[in-house]
């Protein structure tokens, strides 16, 4: 499977984080790969959240491509 295939089956569950997605996946470019699910057709927000003081972005999967 794809970065991009096993981020989005992960996203059916949960979001995930940039951090997630290295630990996971071996993603170094979580945002590009949310970028190719989007082009795709997939309906995923971005929320800012924050821990230690440091921000970081949050990917929602709202609505799969049909």
């Amino acid at each position: 499977m794809s970065q991009s295939q096993d981020i989005l089956e992960h996203m059916k569950s949960s979001p995930i984080t940039p951090i997630e997605a290295l630990n996971k996946f071996g993603c170094l470019r979580l945002a590009a790969r949310i970028k190719d699910l989007k082009d795709l057709g997939h309906q995923i927000v971005t929320l800012t959240a924050e821990k230690n003081g440091k921000k970081f972005a949050r990917y929602v999967l709202i609505k799969e491509r049909k």
